[in-house]
């Protein structure tokens, strides 16, 4: 598909999530949200008397956001079998050991995941819903994101061909 469609009918998905939620969009919620489940199952009553789990106790995963993470998954996977595209392996640098590429992918990963609930909300959820609203923190949070990834593209590209 065209980029500049895609972004079009992203952009049509946030105006309808507005109207019909009043929300906007994000991802990181839906993980908080799986995270507080998979914390009840190990010890509910830790979880239930957490200032930030708690609080979506007792159906932590009914929550907007879940629905849409296990849409963009379903969908996702679904879009990849029919286009023949579906093949599973770690995309790496000629350079970069799988071992090396797989620990680097799950700090990012557990670092951004984090920092966005500082934040409370993660890259997309500031992009689109922040950006969309012109609100200004997510405008700065889009410039220090882009100015940062400029920053440190130099290293993590070293580590890609290295």
């Amino acid at each position: 598909m065209n980029p500049y469609l895609a972004g079009v009918f992203l952009g049509l998905v946030l105006v309808a999530s507005y109207a019909v939620l009043g929300a906007g969009l994000g991802a990181s919620g839906a993980l908080a949200r799986l995270a507080a489940a998979l914390s009840h199952l190990v010890a509910p009553a830790h979880t239930q008397a957490s200032a930030y789990f708690g609080a979506w106790a007792p159906h932590y995963l009914s929550y907007y956001l879940v629905f849409m993470f296990l849409g963009i998954l379903v969908g996702g996977f679904l879009s990849a079998v029919a286009a023949g595209r579906l093949q599973p392996g770690l995309e790496r640098g000629p350079g970069c050991p799988p071992g090396k590429r797989a620990f680097l992918a799950l700090a990012g990963g557990v670092l951004v995941g984090f920092a966005s609930r500082l934040a409370q909300g993660c890259t997309s959820g500031q992009a689109l819903s922040g950006g969309a609203l012109l609100l200004t923190g997510s405008l700065i949070f889009m410039a220090a994101l882009f100015v940062a990834g400029f920053a440190v593209a130099r290293f993590f590209r070293g580590q890609w061909y290295a």
